[in-house]
């Protein structure tokens, strides 16, 4: 096999960064702000150099550097930009298994004879994310997952790198802590140390350890620790289900606030399902009270996505949860399809329909262009100034 792995660079900062180029050079941390909950979604370079990381609490991360710019994620901007991305990947190859919206597996066996080698189509792939839309990435090639995977890891940022055999891979990982193994996580990395195993090379030396204290696990590892990866790329299927919550700073007990929150959510899922040119057949209303306890309310209907349908039905099932203190809101929506749910009745005019469907249209097209805030509905707008962005 031929591999191409892909990693885009600091994600979301570096989209931010792309838009405002006076970010550059500075410690951007996006997630939550320093006095909210919530954690670090991805920071930048420089923010990292004062230990700042994904998933650090935003308190911590506050405590380590005070300086540091701190941005709340624009999901719909993010998704813009994977989009374009996973464009470009798929020139090379219809065998692309994405990770996440900036990471993913390419097989590219098949397109040597159109392309040339894997490296030039690596290089190419570099080349062209970077001129067409403006980010970097860290490209590696390999002749199997875990060599690719590695050889974009190796040099980050903005890297290129190429693993071709089982013997580059040994030498390359031989003296380097046992995480470097793919499925190696933090509970198996403890067990290996308990039994004196810190690096490859301790894997190596003590085999018949390894394969009598972990078992199949045990020897999985061993193959690949050996070069031996039989993985093949799984090409990837949309997304089952699409959400977004909103955690407060105080716990909310305002119904009609809760709703406003709602709609903003419902206004964000709607634009993002509507760029993919899909449409969702189930609304799930997600909640957390006060006390951690969690709860989810869902209802299916015709296939939609409009922002206004995702909105109303979330808010029925909030009507129909018990009041008390909330914590946590949110919206999820799965039922993926690609065709709309129309049923009309003996007293629906058929051009009403066409009207709506050009005027959704001509919003569609503003939005992706100039993006999600260029237009509102008057009952948005209210639902803003309400919570005094509360959710940007």
């Amino acid at each position: 096999m031929q591999i191409v792995h892909v990693d885009m660079d600091m994600f979301f900062a570096a989209v931010e960064i792309r838009d405002n180029p006076k970010l550059a050079g500075k410690p951007l941390i996006i997630g939550a702000l320093p006095h909210e909950r919530g954690v670090v979604s991805t920071c930048s370079y420089e923010a990292r150099k004062f230990g700042v990381r994904s998933a650090m609490s935003i308190k911590e991360a506050y405590r380590r550097c005070p300086h540091g710019i701190y941005m709340h994620p624009n999901g719909h901007k993010y998704v813009e930009a994977s989009r374009e991305i996973h464009k470009i990947w798929e020139c090379y190859t219809d065998l692309a298994e994405y990770i996440s919206l900036d990471e993913g597996f390419l097989d590219v066996t098949g397109s040597l004879g159109l392309f040339g080698t894997a490296e030039q189509i690596g290089r190419e792939i570099k080349r062209r994310v970077q001129q067409e839309v403006g980010l970097t990435c860290s490209v590696g090639v390999g002749y199997s997952m875990m060599s690719a995977k590695l050889a974009s890891e190796e040099k980050k940022p903005s890297g290129f790198f190429q693993i071709l055999t089982p013997a580059a891979l040994k030498e390359l990982i031989i003296d380097r802590g046992v995480r470097i193994i793919y499925g190696v996580g933090a509970q198996t990395e403890a067990e290996l140390n308990r039994l004196g195993i810190r690096t490859v090379r301790d894997m190596y030396d003590n085999h018949e350890l390894v394969e009598r204290s972990l078992g199949n696990q045990g020897k999985h590892i061993l193959e690949l620790a050996n070069g031996i990866d039989h993985r093949k790329i799984e090409p990837s299927v949309k997304a089952k289900s699409l959400g977004k919550e909103h955690t407060f700073q105080q716990d909310i007990s305002d119904r009609e606030y809760l709703k406003d929150v709602l709609r903003l959510i419902a206004r964000e899922l709607s634009f993002q399902i509507r760029l993919g040119e899909e449409f969702v057949k189930t609304i799930t209303l997600k909640v957390t009270y006060k006390d951690m306890k969690k709860i989810t309310r869902s209802q299916s209907g015709d296939a939609t996505n409009k922002a206004d349908i995702i909105y109303s039905t979330a808010a029925e099932l909030l009507d129909k949860v018990e009041r008390r203190p909330i914590r946590l809101v949110g919206i999820s929506l799965s039922g993926f399809t690609a065709e709309e749910g129309k049923q009309l009745t003996l007293f629906d005019d058929p051009k009403d329909g066409e009207k709506t469907d050009k005027l959704d249209g001509v919003t569609m097209t503003l939005q992706r262009r100039y993006g999600l805030d260029i237009m509102k509905s008057g009952s948005e707008m209210v639902s803003e100034k309400k919570i005094d962005s509360d959710l940007r």
